[in-house]
């Protein structure tokens, strides 16, 4: 396939061509995150089997169903037995596939201290790793953008899947008077938000995965009063009909760069707003965070979309667009502790689940029938 394509370099010396091909690994093991149970492990294992891998999928414990019936279709559809697996279980199940000396690459989405714990683990069986962690993703709104477009762009993104996404906007960065009238417009959008079950009819936000993560969510918005944020809107008074661990969207103004809601990735419906006098100064905000998945501009002006997109320290940049995640065609994967390893995903899966091999060759004997003067005088 295109993808798989090597390189040819004829005559590199006298009578020596090089050219590269692409193999694949072997076994291959993806460790997948709870929140998006189909899209995530698809994105994995399609590319790897793709370039003629097995695979083997161990899901988050939270959402086993979703995997199983993935296996079962590529069944239905004629995958031959054993080349797609699912494998159940927690920890012991992951460390066991990263430490069998089969798999020769794996591939994880998740937080960052998980991330940085697989990413060594791995490396240290001299595996292939490519290790997707946490993020801290932030939207810069420069004075000159549409504020309104800006704000529905911001709850969207920051309160969509209740905010348990890599690629939700958790941090808003308003610049000089774009900061009042920001807050303004999220927050009456937050208010309106219905919170409830998902398959409910006008269901704006769903629940939290669990009752562990309603508590941290909690804390962290406990904590962000505690350490000076104002809390524009707080999504503890919020209550929904039906079983789920519900929490509204939450805003957060005036928080610090030294305070843990900045710091902590919270993956929850909680936007924090911080405030840049200048486009510098946001930059310098966004770029001094530990984390580099995703950043967003939303300005009119060109010059300071290109400034900042040359300058921001992130993997996906959006301009004007609040969930940045490229098209197939284009890599996939962040910058700083967002990413450990190898190649990330999209196009760039096909080269993690691949390594290249080139050749170099010289052909100094002639062809049966074929006179050496021939093959000397071709050779030049």
């Amino acid at each position: 396939m295109q993808q798989l394509k090597g390189e040819y370099a004829e005559q590199v010396a006298n009578g020596v061509d090089t050219y590269s091909f692409r193999q694949p690994l072997g076994v291959c093991a993806g460790i997948t995150p709870f929140n998006f149970p189909a899209m995530v492990p698809v994105s994995m294992f399609a590319a790897a089997i793709a370039c003629g891998n097995a695979f083997v999928l161990k899901p988050s414990e939270q959402v086993p169903s979703a995997s199983v019936r993935l296996a079962q279709i590529a069944s239905e559809a004629g995958l031959p037995d054993g080349v797609l697996n699912v494998v159940h279980g927690g920890v012991e199940a992951a460390e066991a596939l990263i430490d069998h000396p089969d798999v020769a690459a794996v591939s994880f989405v998740g937080s960052t201290p998980v991330a940085r714990a697989i990413y060594r683990r791995s490396a240290e069986a001299g595996k292939k790793v490519q290790a997707l962690g946490g993020a801290k993703n932030h939207m810069v709104v420069m004075p000159d953008a549409d504020l309104d477009a800006a704000a529905d762009a911001l709850v969207s993104a920051a309160y969509g899947a209740a905010g348990q996404r890599c690629m939700a906007v958790t941090v808003a960065v308003a610049v000089g008077p774009a900061a009042d009238a920001l807050v303004a417009k999220v927050a009456e959008r937050a208010n309106a938000f219905t919170v409830g079950p998902g398959a409910a009819s006008g269901t704006d936000m769903g629940p939290l995965i669990s009752e562990g993560a309603l508590d941290r969510v909690r804390g962290a918005l406990q904590r962000s009063v505690e350490q000076g944020g104002r809390l524009v809107v707080d999504g503890r008074e919020r209550t929904a009909p039906g079983a789920g661990y519900f929490i509204g969207p939450s805003l957060v103004d005036g928080v610090s760069v030294e305070s843990d809601l900045y710091r902590d990735e919270v993956f929850g419906p909680v936007l924090s707003v911080l405030r840049a006098e200048d486009l510098e100064q946001a930059l310098q905000i966004v770029n001094e965070n530990p984390y580099g998945n995703g950043a967003i501009i939303f300005t009119g002006s060109g010059a300071a979309a290109r400034r900042f997109a040359r300058g921001v320290s992130a993997g996906s940049v959006g301009i004007n667009v609040p969930i940045p995640v490229p098209i197939s065609w284009f890599g996939f994967g962040g910058w700083g502790d967002s990413r450990f390893g190898d190649d990330g995903l999209n196009y760039d899966a096909y080269r993690f689940y691949t390594r290249s091999k080139v050749i170099t060759q010289r052909w100094t004997e002639p062809a049966p029938g074929l006179a050496p003067h021939f093959v000397a005088a071709g050779s030049q």
